[in-house]
């Protein structure tokens, strides 16, 4: 993700602020620009930008009312709610306890992730404009008698709103064993299975997918017992990016479409924030984010990817935090995350190298 700054005082800002902490300055993401910007309230409901140019905004709804965003719409719109809310069906009851902050948190990550998507040049129709399969968010949480699952199903992404809850979550991670789960990591999992849908699936691609991820054809019902009850092969990381990956071909997709998510945004931001390493030792690897073609194709994605993830999971040791990236990258996972590069690359107006 690139770097924002204020518009009306140029201060740094993040892509999640609604106000600018030095000059107090009301702030906003329009998607149209991809662009932060500083506002002005007007009696109209309709705010001008800062500094004032012709066109004007209104808050989302969801901003104005209920504070969970802070993206903008534009004033001559008929929508109330931003590009991102509009895709949110179900949300969860704001009269229960701390409903209002999940939901806000689930919000926050779904936008970044539309951040990322909008940045790699991936399209997305909502049910509106794809009634059968456009995508469209539910969070839900468990009731009496029946328990939520985060899944995807034609489009239809569930998220079961505890994922929100980081002391609950982080329970899960430590009992399952799992050496990272986060929310934004669900929604960049749930959303490679709508990509699948799109990219691959009845595509000339299949024949490829097939030879690095298995028979997407296997009966998934079967292999989802089968990893709950016997676990994953003992030899998972030598050919699978996570353990939940070995589970069925389709999982093994989602696994790695998340991990490139995870590389493109991490080494955007680096890039935007002028980030580099050059350590002490020649031995030690080196990383300069100001090549020709930045991070746009795979070998240099990689190529920064192994010594920067080094850095991070030294730095965040030194601070006692645990490793942001806490998984090693064989060949066979990254021949699948090179797949992956590859389907983007010959369906986004992006045109990323291959």
């Amino acid at each position: 993700m690139k770097t924002f700054r204020c518009s009306s005082c140029g201060h740094l800002i993040f892509f999640e602020n609604v106000a600018c902490e030095q000059c107090g300055s009301l702030l906003g993401f329009i998607p149209e620009l991809v662009e932060m910007r500083a506002f002005t309230k007007a009696p109209d409901g309709v705010w001008d930008t800062k500094p004032v140019s012709t066109k004007r905004y209104k808050p989302c709804r969801n901003y104005a009312v209920e504070k969970v965003c802070n993206w903008m719409v534009p004033g001559d719109a008929q929508e109330s709610l931003c590009e991102s809310c509009r895709l949110t069906a179900v949300i969860p009851n704001l009269r229960a306890a701390r409903r209002r902050y999940f939901w806000s948190k689930m919000e926050a990550a779904k936008r970044r992730l539309l951040y990322t998507l909008t940045s790699l040049g991936l399209r997305v129709d909502s049910r509106r404009e794809d009634p059968d399969a456009g995508l469209r968010f539910e969070f839900l949480e468990n009731r009496r008698g029946k328990k939520v699952l985060t899944g995807h199903d034609r489009g239809l992404i569930t998220m079961n709103i505890a994922e929100a809850d980081d002391v609950r979550r982080e329970r899960i991670r430590v009992a399952m064993r799992e050496p990272y789960r986060t929310l934004l990591g669900h929604f960049r999992h749930e959303i490679g299975h709508y990509y699948f849908d799109r990219l691959v699936a009845g595509t000339a691609h299949i024949t490829e997918f097939r030879e690095l991820f298995g028979d997407e054809q296997a009966d998934y019902q079967e292999a989802l017992a089968r990893h709950y009850d016997s676990g994953a092969p003992p030899d998972w990381g030598s050919t699978h990016v996570s353990a939940y990956a070995t589970m069925h071909p389709w999982e093994d997709w989602a696994e790695s479409w998340a991990h490139y998510l995870h590389i493109f945004d991490t080494i955007d931001t680096a890039v935007a924030c002028g980030v580099g390493i050059k350590p002490g030792s020649p031995l030690d690897p080196a990383v300069s984010l100001e090549e020709p073609d930045g991070c746009s194709s795979f070998d240099t994605l990689m190529k920064h990817w192994l010594p920067l993830t080094y850095a991070m999971n030294s730095l965040n040791r030194s601070l006692g935090m645990p490793d942001p990236y806490p998984f090693a990258l064989t060949r066979s996972a990254v021949k699948k995350l090179g797949f992956v590069h590859r389907v983007i690359a010959a369906k986004t107006s992006v045109g990323l190298p291959s």
